[in-house]
């Protein structure tokens, strides 16, 4: 589970916008649920002014409704806090593990669990479109997320194998 901060456009209403003075961005807030695979499991947009833990309390009951067999979700620092993982753990029975940054790391740094939802992340940018909130609604911007992860499956799925043609055919089979 992680969260990414995105422009808004002046498209974007005063309403459903908010400062995310973290990372100094007017705009939306995209909060994501991913599986092992990075594939989109849940999603929820809200003001960028928002804090994580608050979305959670949204997205971890639907969670727990459509798949109730997961009992383990990893998260970064913004998801910290006795108070949240003891919400977590007694309504729902779901455990917060949270992968902490090192404390003497500078730059990029890969970490354990987490990288799955950073370039969970970056698949969604792939889509231009993603780079910056366009949408007047919420409920839009969550599309188009969503229609970033639809493209991405699909082109997985029907992509070919390719080991199968790396192998080259005998010349005496062809003849």
């Amino acid at each position: 589970m992680d969260s990414q901060s995105a422009k808004g456009a002046e498209t974007v209403s005063e309403t459903t916008r908010g400062y995310d003075a973290n990372k100094h961005i007017n705009g939306r807030k995209r909060h994501l649920l991913v599986d092992q695979d990075g594939l989109l499991v849940d999603l929820l947009v809200t003001p960028a002014d928002i804090q994580d833990r608050d979305a959670a309390r949204v997205l971890l009951p639907r969670l727990h409704a459509e798949h109730p067999e997961i009992v383990l979700v990893w998260a970064d620092n913004g998801y910290a806090g006795d108070e949240f993982s003891t919400w977590a753990q007694t309504t729902l029975g779901i455990t917060i593990k949270v992968v902490p940054r090192p404390k003497d790391a500078k730059g990029f740094v890969l970490l354990p669990k987490r990288w799955v939802v950073e370039r969970s992340n970056s698949w969604t940018m792939r889509g231009r479109r993603n780079a910056r909130d366009y949408e007047r609604l919420m409920s839009h911007a969550e599309a188009h997320i969503q229609w970033a992860f639809i493209t991405l499956t699909t082109r997985r799925l029907t992509r070919r194998n390719r080991r199968t043609e790396a192998v080259p055919t005998p010349l005496a089979a062809a003849a």
